[in-house]
Order: structure tokens, then C-alpha cells, then sequence
């Protein structure tokens, strides 16, 4: 099983550039990044952990400028983001920034795609909410029209793109209807997630890895039903808190990689928890 990490990287934590090198020297397989462009102060929308929101929601660095940072000194360590927030992103700017980041790493990028929790920071971006999931959808449509070899053009009901030249092409090549890096779709179990995965993901980024014993055999059956292959369907628990046993019971449920949780503290607090995970890792 795959051990990659994840850690909120902020102005007050280790840098992307000595972790990447730690994680790689270790052996872990990759460093996924969360996105927050902004947290407004006046906000409504509660904390989906419970309680008040950590301080480094506020201070995260741009994950796709840390990540190339990571990418730059690494060799092996795949880079990622948990998760990139689509509909608040232009789709032409951010088809150009995961092919040129998936480039430049030589294919190392895993674009973890999510739709996001705070409505206040989504409204600033003209999001409106209800319908935020099929914004997401469109806007990569939109994104795999400029990753295709050929100029293609797209035009769906949240925007459109004229048959273009776009490059950098990414380095990953195309997976069944999936073209561009490898996109893993973030959210809550259900069947509408579920088809969107199925649609344009090469798989699902679940939070903790709980319920999969009851949820993958239903996300395998859509998967499936819309002609996919189903030794192509990857899993990859994300903000896992790992334990011997843990691990052992997703190995046993098919999954290859897991995402471990790090503080978002200093280096010699990381290092430690590097070192606790050290165990697991191979």
C-alpha cells in the first residue's frame, strides 16, 4: 500500500520545499494540498468538523505554487491536491495550471476535485450554491476539451471554449472518457456523486475512510453500469488517522493508496510525525 501524506501548509508552518524532500528521502508516495483562497470573518456556514474553524483554514499557501515547489526538488513524490476548489477557479486558467504543473513533475499530479463547504468564500466567487455540482461538472468538461490532443471545443450551460491550441498537453494519457491528469472526485457518499465520478473521475478521495465496506460496492456497480473498466476504479481515503489495523482492513477492501493526516505545525513537529508514520510505510 501507498502512504502519502496530507498538511495544511501555511506562512506559519513547514515550507513545501524541506517536506517534499523528507517525504521522498522516507519513502512516502506523494503530498496532497487543500485550497482555501479566503475565509471571510462573517460567515454562517459551520465548520463541517464541529467547533471553531483551525487558524490555518485562513493561512493555506496556493496549493498548485507549493506544489510545484515540492515537485521541483522530488524526483518520485507525487504531488496532489486535496482538493482543488473548481467552481471557484476560472476553467481555462486552471486547465493550464494542472497541465503545466502535471508537465513540468512528469506526470507526478493527481488533481483531487472537490465542490467545496463554505458558502461565503464560494459566493465572493459568483458561485451560487445549488448549483455549484453541475458548475464543477461543465467547468471540467471545459478543462478536458484543452487537455485533448486535438482542438476541441466546448460549450455546456456555465461557459464554453473555442477549439484552441493549449499547451502543455498533460503528461498522463487518457483513461477511458477521462483525459488530463489523474482527477479524483472528493465528497459524501451518494448516488449523484457516485455518477459523476463514473462520468470524469478515475476515482473517488473520501475523507477518513469510514463506511467503505457498505459504499464500495455500490460506487464498483456504477462504476460498471457506465462502462468502465473496473480494475481502472481507484479509492484513495483521504485525511485518514492510520493505525495498523486500519490500513490492514482497507488493504482487504481493494484500496492501494492512503492519505495520512501531518499537523500543520513546524518542521520539528512534522518530522516527529513523520517518524511515528515511518512504521507504515512500505
Amino acid at each position: 500500500m501507498r502512504i502519502a501524506v496530507t498538511v495544511f501548509l501555511t506562512d506559519e508552518t513547514i515550507a513545501p520545499v524541506p517536506l517534499a524532500r523528507e517525504l521522498e528521502q522516507r519513502g512516502f508516495a506523494g503530498l496532497y494540498l487543500p485550497e482555501h483562497t479566503h475565509i471571510p470573518v462573517e460567515r454562517t456556514t459551520p465548520y463541517p468538523a464541529g467547533g471553531d474553524l483551525p487558524r490555518e483554514y485562513g493561512r493555506t499557501l496556493d496549493p498548485f505554487v507549493a506544489l510545484a515547489q515540492a515537485a521541483a526538488v522530488t524526483e518520485r513524490l507525487g504531488v496532489g491536491t486535496g482538493i482543488t476548489l473548481v467552481a471557484q477557479h476560472d476553467p481555462i486558467d486552471l486547465a493550464k495550471q494542472a497541465a503545466t504543473l502535471d508537465f513540468l513533475s512528469g506526470g507526478r499530479l493527481t488533481l483531487g476535485v472537490g465542490y467545496g463547504w463554505n458558502v461565503e468564500e464560494a459566493a465572493d466567487h459568483g458561485v451560487e450554491w445549488r448549483t455549484r455540482r453541475d458548475l464543477v461538472r461543465d467547468r471540467m468538461a471545459l478543462m478536458r476539451a484543452l487537455w485533448s490532443e486535438e482542438p476541441t471545443a466546448h460549450e455546456g450551460p456555465y461557459g464554453g471554449v473555442r477549439a484552441s491550441h493549449a499547451h502543455p498537453k498533460p503528461v498522463q494519457r487518457p483513461r477511458g472518457p477521462v483525459t488530463g491528469p489523474r482527477t479524483l472526485l472528493g465528497g459524501a457518499a451518494g448516488p449523484g456523486l457516485f455518477q459523476h465520478i463514473a462520468e470524469y473521475a478515475d476515482g473517488w478521495l473520501p475523507i477518513g475512510g469510514r463506511g467503505l465496506s457498505e459504499s464500495l460496492p455500490v460506487l464498483r456497480a456504477v462504476w460498471a453500469d457506465a462502462g468502465r473498466d473496473p480494475a481502472a476504479l481507484q479509492v484513495v481515503p483521504y485525511a485518514v488517522r492510520p493505525t495498523p489495523d486500519k490500513l490492514e482492513h482497507l488493504a482487504a477492501l481493494g484500496i492501494e493508496e492512503v492519505v495520512v493526516q501531518l499537523p500543520p505545525a513546524g518542521e520539528p513537529e512534522v518530522l516527529r510525525a513523520l517518524d511515528a508514520y515511518g512504521p507504515l510505510v512500505g
